[in-house]
């Protein structure tokens, strides 16, 4: 999960067409699944890392908008360690790190109208067989961008709830009702499309 998109800068990731950097973030997503070299995939992330800082305007705002994202990948990483040897573990957990920080970069230098513009493109094929309704990709998509920093926000206020209260600060009791807030939320928004008529 990443937070709030920045778009407002000037450089070069941020004058590339979104479709360019969607291609380029596929691309890397394959590329990092045929690398085993753990020196490579370490390198590979310290440059992800360094990117994301420049176009975020600095370490902390780039540690900001990839927090959630890498909150949900250090849990995986650790159910992985259970499940893995502890080298592939690692592997898998650098190759996702990678991507997670990727598409931070991509989202933070690409306006959200671009990114579903490009979605409903690629998806007009499968429009034309039937296989979903027209924008419906490009909705989810938009959608799912915009409910990430609503995401952070109530995971926020969650853990100050608990603070306030004396409480420990426990995954296992900030996952429930994060989820019955996100439901909730997407219930609300789903009853506001319906409700502008945006999709049949």
């Amino acid at each position: 999960m990443m937070s709030t998109p920045i778009t407002t800068g000037q450089g070069w990731l941020h004058r590339q067409r979104a479709g360019t950097k969607l291609a380029a973030l596929a691309i890397l997503g394959v590329i990092l699944f045929l690398v085993h070299s753990l020196d490579v995939l370490v390198a590979a992330l310290v440059i992800a890392a360094a990117i994301l800082a420049h176009v975020s305007g600095g370490l902390t705002p780039a540690l900001r908008l990839a927090r959630p994202a890498l909150i949900s990948v250090l849990l995986f990483f650790a159910i992985n360690l259970l499940v893995l040897p502890v080298p592939e573990a690692v592997a898998v957990f650098l190759r996702v790190t990678v991507l997670v920080l990727a598409a931070a970069i991509v989202t933070a230098t690409t306006q959200l109208a671009e990114i579903v513009a490009v979605i409903d493109r690629l998806a007009r094929p499968f429009e034309r067989m039937g296989l979903m309704q027209r924008g419906d990709a490009g909705l989810a998509v938009g959608l799912c961008l915009r409910l990430i920093p609503d995401i952070r926000a109530q995971y926020s206020e969650l853990v100050d709830a608990h603070r306030a209260r004396g409480l420990k600060v426990r995954p296992w009791t900030i996952m429930a009702p994060l989820a019955i807030r996100v439901l909730m939320r997407a219930d609300a928004i789903a009853d506001a499309i319906d409700a502008r008529g945006l999709r049949p």
